[in-house]
């Protein structure tokens, strides 16, 4: 299924990279960016966690909380969170449970070879669960920006 702006938004439960349990159901009343990238770590995804924690203070100002979520383990997502000191979860879906939920799990192609991962996609959810803005085209060293 293929989601959009006004529909509800999935509701999820996962880990964090400390181990805490977050469900979308306990963050009604708040904003919530819900950041799904590919990989712990790399480049691109690097400079759009830090973007996110550069401007953590504006986001925070608008009651934006920031959620990332990749199909990385909670010690990938530890490690990645000390590193940058990122100050968001990291959510856990091994099981690829929310990305499929969201839709964002997809055929890639990288060098003519096909596989599946995580398409790199901001939903934007409003105080009560409805997705009010998809971001497909993620700028990631001004992610904040689309966001704000």
């Amino acid at each position: 299924m293929q989601l959009h702006a006004g529909n509800p938004a999935p509701d999820f439960e996962a880990l964090d990279q400390d181990g805490n349990l977050i469900r979308l159901a306990d963050l009604r009343g708040q904003k919530i960016a819900l950041y799904f990238y590919p990989k712990d770590d790399t480049p691109g995804c690097t400079a759009q966690a830090c973007n996110l924690r550069d401007h953590r203070e504006e986001l925070t100002a608008k009651n934006v909380q920031v959620l990332g979520v990749s199909v990385d383990g909670e010690k990938s997502h530890k490690k990645f969170a000390l590193k940058y000191e990122l100050p968001f979860p990291l959510l856990v879906d091994t099981d690829k449970k929310i990305v499929e939920a969201y839709g964002v799990w997809q055929e890639k192609s990288m060098y003519g070879r096909k596989y599946m991962g995580t398409m790199r996609t901001t939903f934007l959810i409003d105080e009560q669960g409805v997705i009010e803005k998809i971001i497909e085209k993620v700028d990631t060293k001004n992610h904040a920006a689309q966001l704000l």
